[in-house]
């Protein structure tokens, strides 16, 4: 008798799932300790805007009946913060569901991805789970994407580019201009997968590039967001993208339906509307990475500059070392040995009572 295994794709047999983040109680159980702080997932230490969270509790009487199919009034709202058409807009559950559904609709069989060695890992999950072929080009010097390499790697097969913009987990972003050269020629069928979920944090940045402007020169261009990061909603799994009518139409067309929740329909609304919260998330941001990258140079250590909520710092041991001596003190944060970089962790930026704990415990693990 066949087993389910041999059942199973041939492809999805060879396919390496994504490994989450250590929960706290988790670790809280493992080594007996009453705090963890959770620096691994990158999330907003202020947690959801106000706003948001009162505009939970409103619909929860309405729990009995399905959330509204296409989360109109949602994707009305983006559209409306962004100055485009709500026809250029899909919202799914967490920026992955959409990345795995761009792959979806548009990759198949023999058809080829072109993603960056360090980029996010789920660019090469999407591709692998439909059987294409996937690209990887190398960074330059500093862990960044090599668009020009990326621009070469282009074929006839290609379907879709990734561009992580900031980029997870080295934080490193393209500028205004390398993104305007990449663009320039480049055939209008090439789907640009532009991954935003740092967006709020680089958007400051004055050679930070627009991508949903940028698609009056190329329609391929989809902008993916999400609410799991500065709004502080990951616990909701909300994120949109933006691209042209044609591209949201396909899409839409796989989406399952009633993908978002009634109440993440209505903290996400609510939490567009609060600009002071994401202001407050980004100067805390901004101070505690001063701070932090700071007493790094001091101390001769050295680290990735990141337009991001995290920082990808170089260990003298193996990442996955001081990774386990930063749980036994009770701090969660992520090595990155998955992506290739051994001798890296990457902590995201909590309070900076949470940063100053990591900084002492990871000091005390690297002098041993």
């Amino acid at each position: 008798m066949a087993s389910f295994e041999d059942l199973a794709r041939p492809c999805v047999r060879k396919f390496s799932p994504y490994v989450p983040g250590r929960p706290i109680e988790e670790i809280k159980a493992r080594f007996g300790l009453q705090r963890v702080i959770k620096l691994a997932s990158n999330e907003n230490p202020l947690g959801p805007s106000p706003r948001a969270l009162e505009a939970i509790p409103a619909c929860l009487g309405d729990l009995n009946r399905y959330p509204e199919g296409g989360s109109t009034r949602l994707r009305s709202a983006i559209a409306r913060k962004w100055g485009v058409e709500p026809s250029c807009v899909i919202v799914g559950s967490g920026s992955d569901e959409l990345l795995d559904l761009l792959a979806r609709t548009f990759v198949g069989k023999g058809d080829e991805i072109v993603i960056s060695r360090h980029a996010f890992i789920r660019y090469r999950m999407a591709g692998e789970i439909m059987e294409a072929r996937v690209v990887e080009v190398p960074m330059v010097p500093g862990l960044r994407h090599d668009l020009q390499a990326m621009r070469k790697a282009i074929t006839a097969r290609t379907k879709v580019v990734f561009i992580a913009n900031p980029n997870n987990p080295t934080g490193s972003f393209v500028t205004r201009q390398e993104f305007a050269v990449f663009l320039e020629g480049l055939r209008q069928d090439i789907i640009i997968a532009m991954d935003e979920a740092y967006f709020e944090y680089a958007r400051h940045l004055p050679e930070y590039p627009d991508s949903i402007g940028a698609r009056a020169g190329h329609r391929g261009i989809v902008s993916f967001r999400t609410f799991s990061k500065i709004y502080g909603l990951a616990g909701l799994r909300t994120g949109y993208a933006i691209a042209d009518p044609e591209v949201i139409l396909q899409m839409d067309r796989i989406r399952a339906p009633f993908n978002i929740t009634i109440p993440a329909q209505a903290a996400c609304e609510a939490a567009l509307q609060d600009e002071a919260h994401v202001l407050r998330a980004t100067e805390l941001n901004r101070s505690v990475m001063e701070w932090l990258c700071g007493e790094l140079v001091r101390r001769g250590v050295e680290s990735i500059p990141s337009a991001t909520n995290f920082l990808l710092i170089r260990t003298r041991k193996l990442g996955v070392a001081v990774f386990e001596g930063l749980l036994a003190r009770g701090i969660i944060v992520r090595p990155m040995a998955e992506y290739g970089l051994q001798e890296w962790i990457r902590v995201t930026l909590g309070t900076r009572e949470e940063t100053e704990l990591f900084l002492k415990g990871f000091l005390e693990i690297e002098a041993l």
